[in-house]
């Protein structure tokens, strides 16, 4: 039996590398953003009931996700019939992931891990964090949005500090080392208490 570890962050706290890392111990990491890709993929399970809703957001046999803000910035209704359209076929792939996996510690990155209740399923949870200063420089550095953007982005999501007060485990992403060590630490403690199960 698997144990189950969400691993949640807001935008620019470093999960992704972190996320690395855990695979890098051994641990399977199913990505919810990379299942969203493949699902919006040409051939995706997605492409064909959004095109069925949203004609205008298919681009070359895919969903165009900017064309699918542009139809949300239109409508801010479509938003709810787009989640109700992809939030099933994500716990779908992360159902299949779950079968197929053969990890002792399985490990689901999932942004919106606290706002959808994902952290239920769970056996424990980790928030990625970092100051905020460094959160901002690192989202700026990417050059794929304006700060405007990034204080947008950051609005609408669980404050850190409420995130970090629901996880059971805190990695701070200050030094690379740092975080490594962090994670290290997590698995050789969930190996330790689950006997390798």
């Amino acid at each position: 039996m698997s144990f189950l570890l969400g691993l949640t962050g807001s935008i620019g706290m470093g999960k992704s590398t972190t996320a690395q890392m855990f695979a890098d111990e051994g641990c399977q990491v199913w990505d919810a953003d990379a299942a969203v890709h493949r699902l919006y993929a040409k051939g995706g399970a997605a492409v064909a009931p959004i095109g069925a809703a949203f004609p205008d957001a298919i681009k070359n046999g895919e969903v165009s996700r900017d064309l699918l803000r542009a139809v949300i910035g239109k409508d801010a209704s479509a938003l709810g019939t787009i989640e109700s359209i992809v939030h099933p076929l994500v716990a779908g792939d992360r159902g299949e992931f779950r079968k197929t996996a053969t990890a002792d510690i399985l490990v689901f990155d999932i942004p919106l891990l606290f706002e959808t209740g994902g952290n239920q399923k769970m056996d424990a949870t980790v928030c990625v964090s970092a100051p905020s200063d460094l959160q901002e420089i690192r989202v700026l550095e990417r050059g794929t949005m304006t700060k405007a953007q990034f204080e947008l982005i950051k609005s609408k999501q669980m404050p850190d500090a409420e995130k970090r007060a629901r996880a059971d485990y805190l990695i701070i992403t200050d030094t690379l080392e740092n975080a490594r060590q962090q994670v290290r630490d997590i698995v050789a403690e969930i190996r330790a208490g689950t006997g390798n199960a």
